[in-house]
């Protein structure tokens, strides 16, 4: 998909994944001190997660299709004083980046993508997460009522993830991610944890 679509969220007012904070999921993950830079947050919208992540002094990259979100996380940056990088790339082709990370943060990415095109995100991903790297899925789950768009069930996203692709999945546990069209308790989500092998 080019970022065309994308951009156009951004236009008339926050987008319905834009919630003018961080995710409480990645608030956790960071508090827990589970990120190791330098990170990457592919999808990183409007910079909130990325924003977090830089402010706890780790070196960050946030990378979006969408032109507008990157412009608006970059200003944020700016009033904000934080030191954190944000860059215009495809997803499904990070490897022009030219660079490695310890740590690759997915927040609503990966529902993102339909079965045909995950295989090519994961390899996209593992041209720039360093050999034993973690990486942090947050997507939409299929588990309970109110689900957000596109949502995974727990063997799709582990499925995706199959042996000899280079990753193995550590945990995939329940969580919620917050939307503007959703009461304040959010959708019900993965927080997927998985190493680059």
């Amino acid at each position: 998909m080019t970022g065309l679509p994308w951009d156009a969220s951004y236009h008339d007012g926050p987008a319905p994944w834009d919630v003018g904070g961080p995710q409480p999921a990645m608030v956790r993950l960071v508090s827990a001190g589970g990120l190791a830079g330098p990170v990457l947050d592919a999808g990183c919208g409007t910079g909130e997660n990325a924003l977090l992540v830089a402010s706890q002094g780790l070196s960050v990259l946030g990378v979006d299709v969408a032109e507008t979100a990157v412009a608006m996380a970059r200003a944020k940056a700016a009033d904000r004083g934080i030191d954190v990088e944000f860059a215009v790339a495809d997803a499904l082709d990070l490897g022009h980046l030219g660079r490695r990370f310890k740590t690759v943060l997915d927040s609503g990415l990966f529902h993102t993508f339909d079965s045909k095109e995950r295989p090519g995100y994961l390899a996209s991903l593992a041209t720039v997460t360093e050999q034993h790297g973690t990486l942090y899925v947050l997507c939409f789950s299929d588990d309970g009522p109110d689900t957000g768009p596109h949502p995974v069930s727990q063997e799709e996203l582990r499925g995706a993830f199959i042996p000899g692709t280079g990753w193995t999945v550590i945990a995939v546990e329940p969580d919620r991610v917050q939307t503007t069209f959703h009461e304040d308790a959010g959708a019900p989500a993965w927080l997927a944890t998985i190493k680059r092998t």
